[in-house]
């Protein structure tokens, strides 16, 4: 009888803000590997002494590495995931590598113009964000009709940082939302898939409705205040 080969993991610990979009898309990613990993929340208006000395940026998230070596950038942290799980979800051809990195990149410019949007102090700025946001999600829409990395079935690292942005323009109960699901089918129908991959669903805490629109609440400006009152937030 052969012997399969497998790879033994290393500890992997998380340190983590609970509404940060770039830690929910490393969340994602290990909970769709199923790799064991231990996390902890820290509050980023007043980050502990540890991790100032730890997160070379200052941001969340990093990904300690059997207690030692830190890890940082969500993109880099879920390749990394990637790299020691199976099956793997980054193509195996150089140029694919290359294309699904650009987007991903895309979407890390497509996730802080949400944040500008949700947080902007004043109604121009606020305005002026929203069509961004639009434009950025009209050419996601034209991609999936043609981009195979975009539009295929099986889910993928793009679908890990398409997810958290989504989340958030879902739960906006609002008519200056960019998001309008009957102008965006494709965008619509794949957030329709990936909202039901438990590794998505379960990637935020059962109350983080409630918790984001404290967050905003707890912010200055016009949107924050704006945003908080037309999130739909569970009884």
């Amino acid at each position: 009888m052969g012997l399969r080969y497998v790879m033994k993991l290393p500890h992997l610990h998380l340190i983590s803000f609970d509404l940060c979009p770039f830690v929910q898309r490393s969340v994602i990613t290990l909970k769709y590997k199923q790799a064991p990993f231990e996390v902890t929340y820290i509050d980023l208006a007043d980050p502990p002494d540890w991790f100032r000395e730890q997160s070379p940026l200052g941001k969340v998230p990093i990904l300690k590495v059997d207690h030692d070596t830190v890890l940082f950038e969500s993109a880099v942290i879920n390749e990394y995931v990637d790299a020691i799980t199976q099956p793997p979800l980054m193509p195996d051809t150089p140029l694919h590598q290359a294309r699904t990195r650009a987007w991903i990149e895309y979407l890390g410019e497509q996730t802080m113009t949400q944040y500008r949007w949700m947080t902007a102090a004043n109604e121009g700025t606020f305005e002026m964000e929203r069509h961004a946001a639009s434009r950025g999600l009209e050419r996601l829409e034209r991609e999936l009709a043609v981009d195979p990395l975009l539009a295929g079935h099986e889910f993928t690292l793009i679908d890990a940082t398409l997810a958290p942005i989504l989340l958030r323009y879902s739960l906006i109960d609002d008519i200056d939302n960019p998001w309008e699901p009957g102008a965006f089918p494709r965008l619509a129908q794949r957030w329709d898939a990936l909202r039901n991959i438990e590794a998505v669903s379960a990637s935020v805490p059962s109350d983080f409705a409630a918790r984001l629109a404290a967050y905003l609440r707890a912010r200055e400006g016009f949107a924050p205040s704006h945003i908080a009152s037309r999130l739909t937030v569970p009884d």
